[in-house]
């Protein structure tokens, strides 16, 4: 293989320069301290904080005690903050269950939107969580379905209500009570309650 040849020409090339530089004197040895390897690798590969890893918008390091605790008193105080939703989408990834807080702000939005927009609005939630090959179908009877189908096609600013409200209590009673047990929010509940001891 012809790769082969150029990688043992180039550790050649490399072994070669490096005895020139030494002199070929092999006794003469470089010790690196672990800080100066660090260093070294560090400016190769890029840094990345394990706070960016866990939660990329490190939201939860302003939030209050009392802003994290009203997110166990109900799954409307959960996502009536940006960050209680952040927390629980991030929560619903874990269990590949995302479209359904997706789909709920979705329709939320559609809400507020004005009446000349509705149509593409409505095509848009209906072929990316309604439809039966959506992308990110939602957990919805066959009924609901078809009666969002039919709303669809002539769209008011309540056309999503009766799928959104099936959505929500399936989030209330099923993933919600997991996600106050979960590492997502007793996590978030242990570095705020730290933070305000400082």
């Amino acid at each position: 293989m012809p790769w082969m040849f150029l990688w043992h020409n180039r550790s050649t090339e490399m072994t070669d320069d490096h005895e020139a530089a030494e002199g070929k004197d092999h006794k003469k040895k470089t010790k690196i301290t672990g800080t100066e390897l660090k260093n070294i690798l560090m400016s190769v590969v890029p840094h990345i904080e394990p706070a960016v890893i866990s939660n990329p918008n490190s939201k939860h390091e302003m939030l209050s005690v009392e802003e994290v605790t009203q997110w166990s008193q109900s799954l409307a105080m959960l996502l009536s903050t940006q960050c209680g939703q952040d927390a629980f989408r991030e929560f619903l990834k874990s269990e590949f269950s995302d479209e359904n807080i997706d789909f709920w702000l979705a329709c939320e939005d559609y809400k507020k939107t004005q009446s000349d927009h509705l149509y593409d609005k409505a095509v848009k939630i209906y072929k990316e969580f309604v439809q039966s090959d959506a992308i990110k179908q939602i957990n919805i009877d066959f009924h609901t379905r078809k009666a969002t189908a039919r709303k669809t096609q002539n769209p008011t600013p309540s056309s999503f209500d009766e799928a959104q409200k099936i959505v929500y209590v399936l989030m209330e009673k099923d993933s919600y009570p997991r996600f106050l047990k979960s590492r997502f929010y007793l996590n978030r509940l242990s570095k705020v309650q730290c933070n305000s001891l400082k």
